[in-house]
């Protein structure tokens, strides 16, 4: 069974304590049995960081009720982290029913207020702002799938057409509440082969720039969020520009 000390050495080994933010996808059940479960590796992650560190986790919400931004759960798709990480000792939240993220560290009131109603991805966002910091992206044997940072790259891309959507969400505090963004679901254009947010993260992987490593028994990626918006802003514009393109 792996243990908190034994996640800080390999957290270090891949050099997490260097940046100043960090957002995290993680699946538990692929770091393993863990000593002290979920919360020993929320710690293990905050001890790296350190005091001028600040931690970043995506959390979403449970759809079952109305939205509240202090008593909502994140979404059980995220995995029991999220959950555990909005509820820990510190943590900030946003207040935002479609962009929700939760964050522990001298950097929050910077990362998160305020959170823009609508094209809440795109310039201005939390996204881009963990850009300004110069952080990096930590995933702990998450999905390919689940790079979120990949919302920014596909505002920055000047691709023609670009899909957008309308979203009714349920509030508790004022009732129907209605957001506009890209097309954050489907994706912003079609591609020839389904979902493009595998391929860009193995795309990127393919570069180098990113420190793989083990932590507890997953394979983690650890790279700098400018590098990985730039390169998929250029995927995103040397793929879908000329299939937006074309006539269906």
């Amino acid at each position: 069974m792996n243990t908190k000390e034994t996640i800080i050495k390999q957290l270090e080994k891949l050099g997490l304590q260097n940046y100043s933010a960090v957002m995290v996808h993680t699946s538990m059940r692929k770091v393993g049995k863990l000593e002290g479960g979920a919360n020993a590796l929320i710690d293990a992650l905050l001890q790296t960081l350190g005091p001028q560190g600040s931690l970043v986790m995506v959390l979403g919400a449970n759809d079952d009720e109305p939205f509240d931004a202090l008593t909502t759960e994140a979404d059980e798709d995220m995995g029991v982290v999220p959950e555990m990480f909005r509820e820990h000792s510190g943590v900030q939240v946003n207040d935002h029913a479609a962009a929700r993220y939760a964050v522990h560290g001298p950097h929050a009131e910077f990362l998160l207020n305020p959170t823009q109603l609508h094209d809440y991805h795109g310039p201005g966002s939390v996204l881009d702002r963990l850009t300004e910091l110069n952080g990096a992206v930590l995933r702990l044997g998450a999905n390919t799938d689940t790079v979120t940072l990949t919302h920014l790259a596909e505002y920055l891309a000047d691709v023609p057409d670009k899909r957008r959507v309308s979203l009714r969400y349920e509030r508790a505090d004022s009732g129907e509440q209605w957001i506009n963004s890209l097309d954050d679901s489907d994706g912003i254009a079609e591609w020839s082969e389904g979902d493009y947010f595998p391929r860009i993260l193995l795309d990127y992987l393919k570069t180098g720039i990113a420190r793989i490593g083990l932590v507890g028994d997953s394979e983690a990626e650890l790279f700098p969020a400018t590098s990985f918006v730039e390169f998929a802003k250029e995927w995103i514009e040397s793929n879908l520009r000329l299939e937006s393109r074309t006539p269906s």
